[in-house]
């Protein structure tokens, strides 16, 4: 398949004014934009890392891109600065490395790193370069040094300014254009208490929320204070990391308020509401706008009105677009908007939209549903078009879980698996089709709250495609959780899934993460030291790392075993890097590969 690149957008002078009180920027004009296959896509860089195994030798893994032409090739060089005698780079590889995207050097000494110290070791160095048409080039994110941690911990650790903080969500995108990804963070008011929980919402909280930025490397950025009219509670503060305007470097959209307009009881239900579009790499506010209307005349429960989300959707299949949410058990708003803030349509589930009320869940899904390369919209149990009309609506009120991807190979398109929050007669779980929202599999016992995320994944190869699972109904005196094949069989009702499923070998099947160790489904653990958390390919090869967060700290763990194969790094796949974008609202959950690719 023939790839389209572009260069990166060309912006014109930024331009600040003052209107009806809104900060404003000029519009871009870029001249082009980089793309892959006509879509709007990120630089990355090759993501090189390199980690000491207990074995002392030293693993290392790049990235394939899309745009790779079939028969790249790559060379390995490593240098060791201070060893002695100093050397220069030396090529590692004897042959061009053709089969995969990583490597384990084996020749390597680094005995002088007096006793493998825990830490990064910053003499230590490598670079990949790549070979096309036999020509050797160096690449952007083609260096790296190695961790060397105690006890082959194999992570990558960003401390926080804050060794007490606390973090509640994450975002993830390259702010700074180096085609590495960096992370800003939400950090919790309340320290020590989970902010996914409704228990620490609407009180006057001790503190406010703020957002704070670290580089790929680690580097403190800067830190935005959100005040006191955001108010606490997971669902009450959302934001989103994304190169929206095309510059190269990820902004940060962040909903905002003025002063402290809390109730007594935390509430916050007067005063102005905004958007900000922060610069990503300074935290400085670029533009401002109205959020969206509260709806609290209209609502039985301030909980209804006051959830928020964003998520991005590529509407037109070509360019990116920021979506705004607020309201998730009663009515529901959704306004989408363009690079530049611009309003492209409104959704309320009112008058001839009334049948998706109540619909939301605790998250966005974004996938291209119905095969037209353009993105629609799954707010909860109904599906919005790229138009922002409905295309389907269940009719099941409020999910706790949904998980969109391809879970039945046999079947044309994509299915999503439910689980249902809603006291229902049937269905509180269920797999429908996601163009049409026909029934696929259908529970016929009443529920009253199915709780537990819905996780769908491929893990045991006794059953093809995925197997669906989720926690047990609220309701079943037994607690006993749900267990489902692709076809809609159910497996087991005590099965309990013992962890996160990950890609960490190179087979087509996914391992467990638990307790900090991977192991297969039913079989040998592959790795000991693997930290608990959630799965995303942030750098290396196609595979997942595992991003945690201890007390102070963001920690990526990564595979220690090489691969023999090689394939295009997972964030270049559509439906995941929205699903990754999502990490900054609502529940984190695993995310999915997109139509034709539920397997990598």
């Amino acid at each position: 398949m023939k790839k389209r690149i572009g260069n990166l957008w060309k912006m014109a002078a930024l331009a600040v004014i003052t209107a009806g009180g809104f900060q404003c920027v000029t519009e871009t004009s870029p001249e082009s934009v980089f793309e892959i296959n006509g879509m709007q896509a990120e630089r990355l860089g090759r993501g090189l890392v390199a980690f000491a195994r207990a074995d002392t030798s030293i693993y290392l893994g790049w990235r394939l891109l899309a745009d790779d032409p079939d028969d790249i090739a790559f060379n390995l060089y490593r240098r060791i600065i201070g060893a002695v005698p100093d050397n220069d780079w030396v090529k590692v590889n004897s042959e061009p490395i053709t089969g995969s995207t990583n490597y384990v050097d084996k020749g390597s000494d680094y005995d002088f790193l007096e006793g493998n110290s825990p830490k990064i070791h910053e003499a230590h160095r490598y670079r990949v370069t790549k070979i096309v048409d036999g020509k050797e080039e160096e690449m952007p994110g083609g260096e790296t040094f190695v961790f060397f941690m105690l006890g082959d911990h194999n992570y990558h650790s960003i401390l926080l300014n804050d060794p007490k903080s606390s973090v509640g969500k994450v975002g993830i995108g390259d702010l700074d254009g180096d085609g590495a990804y960096d992370f800003v963070v939400l950090l919790n008011p309340l320290q020590y208490v989970d902010p996914g929980t409704c228990e620490d919402c609407w009180y006057r909280s001790r503190d406010t929320y703020k957002l704070e930025a670290y580089s790929s490397t680690g580097k403190f950025l800067w830190r935005h204070d959100m005040g006191w009219a955001i108010e606490t509670g997971l669902w009450l503060a959302p934001f989103m990391v994304y190169d929206l305007d095309g510059d190269g470097r990820a902004e940060v959209y962040v909903k905002a308020g003025e002063g402290d307009p809390r109730e007594l009881d935390g509430h916050v239900v007067s005063g102005p509401e905004y958007l900000l579009k922060l610069d990503g790499e300074t935290g400085k506010v670029l533009q401002k706008r109205p959020y969206i209307p509260r709806n609290i005349e209209k609502q039985r429960s301030y909980d209804w009105t006051s959830r928020n989300f964003m998520s991005l959707a590529y509407l037109d299949g070509k360019r990116p677009s920021l979506l705004m949410q607020r309201g998730n058990y009663g009515i529901i708003k959704i306004e989408a908007m363009d690079r530049n803030l611009k309003t492209e349509w409104m959704f309320e589930s009112t008058g001839e939209y009334e049948n998706c009320w109540g619909g939301g869940g605790h998250n966005i899904r974004i996938a291209d549903i119905d095969g037209d390369g353009r993105d629609e919209i799954i707010p909860g149990t109904f599906a919005l078009d790229d138009n922002g009309k409905p295309l389907w609506s269940l009719k099941l009120y409020h999910n706790d879980g949904s998980e969109v991807t391809d879970i039945d190979p046999d079947r044309p398109g994509l299915e999503i698996f439910y689980n249902i929050e809603s006291r229902l007669p049937r269905n509180g779980l269920c797999l429908v089709d996601a163009a049409t929202g026909k029934f696929l599999m259908e529970y016929d016992q009443p529920t009253e709250h199915v709780h537990n995320q819905a996780t769908v994944a491929d893990w045991d190869p006794a059953h093809p495609g995925m197997e669906l699972w989720c926690g047990p109904d609220r309701g079943d005196p037994e607690q006993r959780p749900f267990l489902f094949s692709a076809k809609g069989e159910r497996l087991s009702d005590s099965f309990w899934l013992p962890g996160s499923p990950v890609w960490w070998d190179d087979d087509e099947y996914k391992e467990l993460a638990s307790d900090g160790k991977v192991f297969k489904f039913g079989g040998d653990t592959l790795q000991w030291n693997a930290g608990d958390g959630i799965p995303v390919d942030l750098f290396g090869d196609w595979r997942e790392e595992m991003l945690a967060f201890p007390q102070g700290e963001i920690r990526i763990y990564s595979t220690l075993l090489p691969a023999k194969n090689r394939k295009v790094c997972l964030m270049q796949d559509h439906q995941y890097r929205m699903g990754v974008a999502a990490f900054s609202v609502g529940y984190s959950t695993e995310p999915q590969l997109g139509r034709n690719h539920a397997r990598p």
